[in-house]
């Protein structure tokens, strides 16, 4: 009896998410890179080979998913910090947008060495950011000349570049969501060099025990980094709903 409910809880927390291996084929997420280039630390994830290209597993694909977006969904329930970075062209705007609408910090342009190992240079440069930028909104900036004033919105564009996706992100993160592993290679050290948790999608080229919480699939297709970006999204608005049913619940306990 014990057992058959432990199946069935496991089962309600794969079917939480709905995710459908057709429909993620239908996005693309089970087309790798060429055979010649897969790393061999892949080759579990994989089902074959078509034209050259290594096609993955998509019953793997979706198991290693719904692991992963239950713990990220335990991640927010637990009122921690998720990093999100994505810099490719086309990762940018939806790792943006996720970021923004689940209100977490983000990194879409080049990753700055020492983010999260030297987070306290990294901090002063982000108020020194933020108190320009406030300066500006108050017209502090205007009694300076017209050249001045130039110097100075080059200077806010540098840093808005830079820190606006990390400019309230107040310590460094707990878990790092990387969309390309194997480009975001300084993130991934500097998140395992402070042991902070990895999430990430891991193309048939690159190694999935670098990280935490793979996710093996095509990190080069808009449609499966949608589908992708979109179940994590989901899980984590679960996870703050659940924090607030929680919160709700401790109210009406005092």
């Amino acid at each position: 009896m014990k057992a058959a409910k432990e199946v069935l809880t496991k089962k309600n927390k794969a079917d939480e998410f709905g995710i459908n291996p057709e429909e993620m084929m239908q996005a693309g997420l089970h087309f790798g890179h060429k055979s010649s280039k897969t790393h061999p630390k892949m080759k579990p994830y994989l089902f074959g080979v078509r034209n050259t290209i290594h096609i993955f597993d998509v019953e793997k694909t979706a198991e290693k998913l719904r692991e992963t977006l239950v713990k990220i969904k335990e991640l927010v329930t637990e009122d921690k910090v998720l990093l999100f970075v994505g810099t490719k062209i086309q990762t940018k705007e939806l790792i943006k947008e996720i970021a923004v609408e689940t209100g977490f910090p983000y990194v879409t342009e080049r990753w700055l060495g020492g983010t999260i190992t030297n987070f306290k240079i990294i901090k002063d440069r982000v108020e020194y950011f933020k108190d320009l930028e406030k300066k500006k909104e108050k017209g502090e900036l205007e009694k300076y000349t017209k050249k001045e004033q130039l110097e100075f919105d080059k200077e806010l564009q540098k840093l808005r570049m830079k820190f606006e996706g990390i400019k309230n992100m107040t310590k460094i993160p707990d878990a790092i969501f990387i969309v390309d592993i194997g480009k975001e290679n300084s993130a991934v050290r500097e998140a395992k060099q402070k042991g902070i948790k990895i999430i990430g999608i891991c193309d048939t080229t690159v190694d999935p025990t670098l990280i935490d919480c793979p996710i093996p699939a095509n990190d080069d297709a808009i449609s499966s980094l949608k589908y992708i970006l979109e179940k994590v999204k989901e899980a984590i608005l679960k996870g703050k709903q659940k924090t607030k049913s929680k919160e709700k619940e401790e109210e009406k306990e005092k």
